[in-house]
């Protein structure tokens, strides 16, 4: 198993990178989060997973250890495979999904493209339990999407014109920083990152 590549970056685009290590240039699929997280500089560190079949041998590069976990867990689900672990990891964070997951939220799930109903149950019931174990996630997810300053202040973000990905993100990153913030506090800093 090829842990993780370390080298040149020599092409990135929104579906794949290519590294060169010791002469040798890996092609990596990725998602839209990890081609946002890689930077244009020449180093680049990627952790990999590698798919292998009968007809192809397919390499996958994640930007963070708990994506690649997520992307672990999920082609560990029958019916969801690698691109579709890809294109859930491209709509939503790792984060986002454990979140929706723990939570068991099917709509969240169900926005994604090509997660219908039945897809979005079966991957909540099987990772359910699983989720906690892995490492480099936040701990904190369940008091993130239960708490209901957040809640009130995502609904007023929202109703500002702001979009609920970016908010999101936004708001758990504050949440992260300074976990006690009231309802205004909460929009205050929101608004500054936003």
């Amino acid at each position: 198993m090829i842990h993780h590549i370390k080298g040149r970056l020599t092409e990135k685009s929104p579906t794949h990178a290519v590294i060169e290590a010791g002469g040798v240039g890996y092609f990596l699929n990725i998602s839209l989060v990890t081609f946002s997280k890689i930077s244009n500089d020449e180093n680049c560190t990627l952790y990999t997973h590698l798919s292998i079949k009968e007809d192809a041998h397919t390499l996958y590069g994640f930007a963070e250890k708990s994506e690649r976990e997520i992307f672990r867990k999920l082609i560990s689900v029958s019916g969801v495979g690698a691109s579709t672990a890809r294109v859930m990891l491209s709509s939503l964070s790792s984060d986002e999904i454990t979140a929706a997951i723990v939570t068991g939220d099917v709509d969240t799930l169900k926005s994604i493209k090509g997660i219908g109903a039945k897809s979005a149950q079966r991957i909540i019931v099987d990772l359910k339990d699983k989720l906690g174990k892995i490492e480099g996630l936040e701990q904190n997810i369940l008091t993130f999407s239960n708490n209901s300053a957040r809640d009130e202040s995502l609904s007023a973000l929202l109703a500002l014109g702001f979009t609920k990905n970016s908010v999101d993100k936004v708001l758990n990153n504050v949440l992260k920083a300074q976990p006690d913030l009231g309802v205004e506090g909460l929009i205050k800093e929101a608004l500054k990152n936003l």
